[in-house]
């Protein structure tokens, strides 16, 4: 089959699209024919050694397809279940950037009705860490309101659309004006430019006082004003930290106003029926930025890079 895999650590040069063997399914998996595959921000780091994989190594954690002798059109759940702990496909084993790849067959689940392999390729990852951030770790009420940062990149916009689809209103923040308007498309209540206006301001004057729930993967760049952006007794989420993982703590912030820090990270087996389940019944929708050809995964990855996608980038894998 054809595949991209890496062979050292480095930059999108490394990824190599070549001829590997065909993985073989074992008691209590099944083969699936990958149609799509979505990147994620994961990807890149394991493409840049952070963390260092065995190598050589296909990456992906998303894909679509069917499973191999049969027309089942089935999604793929990248959480798998080991041993009490959730390994993620394409970090700790070969992952969906590929034509063929063999997973257990409770990690596989039908595409949910009306969405293109593309879609379904698009949600599992982002849409399961963003459900159990908003969901399971803040508790989100109806009526509450939310701040995401960054809109545009794949876990804040999927957390536009699951806070939505949970009832929520939402102050997102970006410094493209372009994106602020296509997440008010997506029902973002609020739009904000974080380069040019006073985010803390609008988010307070919008919100009655600041958000209920604030999801920052963002880190030393953001944290200062997310801390004042919250209303008391606010719970602040954290799945990362791209811009650095040590900002100054700003403790008196979190006494002051009784805040709640949770740390979340991918998701359980029952998070993903969560999010599955909204998703299932049309209440929230995976949002494609670009497809690229499989062969073409080092323009995607530099596309990603970039910061220039709103919502997934995918690649289509060919039958």
């Amino acid at each position: 089959m054809k595949a991209i895999r890496i062979h050292e650590d480095g930059g999108p040069e490394v990824l190599r699209y070549e001829d590997v063997p065909d993985p073989v399914a074992r008691e209590g998996e099944v083969l699936v024919e990958l149609r799509a595959a979505s990147l994620n921000h994961l990807d890149v780091w394991i493409r840049k050694g952070l963390p260092s994989v065995p190598k050589p190594r296909i990456l992906g954690a998303d894909g679509a397809g069917v499973i191999s002798g049969t027309d089942e059109r089935v999604v793929i759940n990248p959480g798998i279940l080991r041993d009490g702990k959730v390994h993620i496909v394409g970090e700790t084993m070969d992952g969906t950037h590929a034509e063929l790849i063999a997973l257990p067959r409770d990690c596989v689940h039908p595409i949910p009705n009306g969405l293109s392999f593309e879609e379904a390729a698009a949600f599992p990852l982002v849409f399961l860490t963003a459900y159990r951030m908003l969901s399971t770790r803040a508790q989100l009420q109806k009526g509450e309101w939310v701040l995401i940062w960054g809109i545009g990149g794949g876990v804040a916009t999927a957390a536009l659309v699951i806070a939505k689809a949970l009832g929520a209103q939402v102050v997102v923040t970006s410094s493209s004006d372009e994106k602020l308007s296509r997440a008010r498309e997506l029902g973002a209540d609020v739009a904000v430019n974080h380069e040019t206006d006073d985010v803390v301001a609008a988010a307070k004057e919008a919100t009655g006082g600041g958000a209920h729930v604030i999801v920052d993967d963002v880190g030393e760049a953001t944290w200062k004003r997310t801390l004042e952006a919250a209303r008391a007794e606010a719970r602040i989420v954290v799945c990362g930290a791209t811009t650095g993982p040590n900002p100054p703590a700003g403790l008196h912030r979190l006494w002051w106003k009784q805040l709640s820090v949770l740390g979340s990270s991918m998701g359980t087996p029952d998070d993903f029926q969560g999010v599955y389940d909204l998703v299932a019944a049309g209440k929230a929708r995976p949002v494609v930025d670009r497809v690229f050809p499989l062969a073409d995964a080092r323009a995607a990855h530099e596309r990603l890079e970039a910061g220039e996608q709103f919502g997934k980038i995918v690649l289509s894998i060919p039958a």
